[in-house]
């Protein structure tokens, strides 16, 4: 019997998905895009000032196109997992007819043999037609174990019979959800291909700008390298002031405890999307210009503190020519770097907790009334991904 491969079939279309995700989650995955989207989208509409279209809001829009494209992503994902359980579905309904049909034929074959065999008599009168005891016995025996294969036979039929009609009903169902996917990758696709033209003309204009968007590049190098020189002052500082290379076994305990968080520390505000990424880049608008970015740039539509992503202690607090105020926060062997922070709540030598409040980002009014943190990680002077360090989701 073929059964038990139909079974195990099943189970595998209920308990699979495609590349190791259900559909659930891929459908949880798309919601959450979309919300994100949503998020970009409010972030675009309170930027309406001409002044405030510079590259953030360029990498805003990046920002979005590469969410919608995670739309489409998990769209055609959906899509291929559905098809993937429509072609086991088939499979398996082929399967179970296939040995519905020989179910039938053995059944009708038992009742046919039993009838043979009590040449048509009652089931008491063919007991009691025995020669004896023993025989009677017997044929009583004969006649329990026909009625128990004739039940575990008709259950079979009916359950295979039942399973056939759930998984045409499955059929049909799935072929709704494809043609209504179909539907919103299209949909996504031609949201794409607006934000796209727009991403051009964005482009175009700041073009431009090129004066200005150079000395924007330079003032952000100048700010990286006042934040580089202010680390390396600080860990010699305190090496000097300790007058040992090595940290305590506090702070390393304190270390030890950040490095297990890695892919899991709280983002250094509540809510906003990353607009400028970690290490080497090409410009987003000068072909052939490298961007160097040290840490990487959360930008919120609202006001926003800043506040701890792991606890440790404050051991610098200073300001930035065009910048405002950066606070740096030891963690053992490691270092967070906070910076356009303004209203600073702590100072030097204060011991913090995780999400502790800080100060506030600096609310610019001139760029769209967005707030902009710059999060640097270090272990030591060695410059870390942050997107390496904090979770996927706020």
């Amino acid at each position: 019997m073929r059964y038990v491969t139909v079974v195990l079939i099943i189970i595998y279309i209920n308990v699979t998905g495609v590349e190791g995700q259900t559909r659930t989650e891929l459908e949880k995955q798309r919601e959450e895009t979309l919300l994100d989207i949503e998020y970009v989208d409010n972030l675009l509409k309170e930027t309406t000032q001409e002044r405030a279209e510079g590259l953030n809001r360029l990498n805003i829009v990046n920002n979005r196109l590469r969410l919608r494209e995670d739309v489409i992503y998990g769209i055609k994902g959906e899509i291929a997992l559905l098809k993937t359980r429509q072609e086991l579905n088939t499979l398996a309904i082929e399967l179970m007819m296939a040995d519905l049909d020989i179910l039938i034929i053995e059944y009708e074959k038992a009742i046919l043999h039993a009838q043979i065999v009590s040449k048509g008599q009652p089931e008491l009168a063919y007991i009691f037609t025995a020669k004896d005891l023993n025989q009677g016995y017997k044929r009583m025996k004969y006649l329990q174990q026909v009625a128990k294969y004739r039940r575990r036979e008709a259950e079979l039929i009916y359950e295979i019979k039942g399973e056939i009609d759930r998984k045409r009903i499955q059929l049909e169902e799935d072929l709704y959800d494809i043609s209504t996917l179909k539907g919103r990758e299209e949909q996504q696709k031609q949201s794409l291909q607006n934000e796209q033209q727009k991403r051009r003309r964005l482009i175009n204009k700041l073009t431009k700008k090129e004066r200005e968007l150079r000395r924007e590049l330079r003032r952000k190098q100048k700010i990286a390298d006042e934040i580089e020189k202010e680390i390396d002052r600080v860990i010699e500082e305190e090496r000097r002031r300790r007058d040992i290379s090595e940290i305590t076994p506090e702070e390393k305990l304190v270390g030890d405890d950040f490095s297990k968080n890695r892919n899991n520390l709280p983002w250094p505000v509540s809510r906003g999307i990353i607009t400028s990424h970690f290490g080497v880049h090409d410009h987003p608008v000068f072909k052939g210009t490298k961007v160097d970015n040290i840490g990487i740039e959360i930008t919120s539509g609202q006001k926003e503190s800043a506040r701890t992503v792991f606890k440790g202690t404050v051991v610098s607090v200073f300001g930035i020519t065009g910048g405002n105020m950066a606070v740096i926060i030891r963690h053992g062997r490691y270092l967070t770097v906070y910076q356009n922070i303004v209203n600073v709540l702590v100072r030097p030598g204060e011991e913090v907790l995780t999400k502790q409040k800080i100060g506030d980002v600096f609310y610019d009014k001139n760029a769209g009334s967005k707030c902009i943190i710059k999060f640097m990680v270090f272990e030591e002077k060695k410059k870390l991904d942050p997107e390496l360090w904090i979770a996927k989701r706020r």
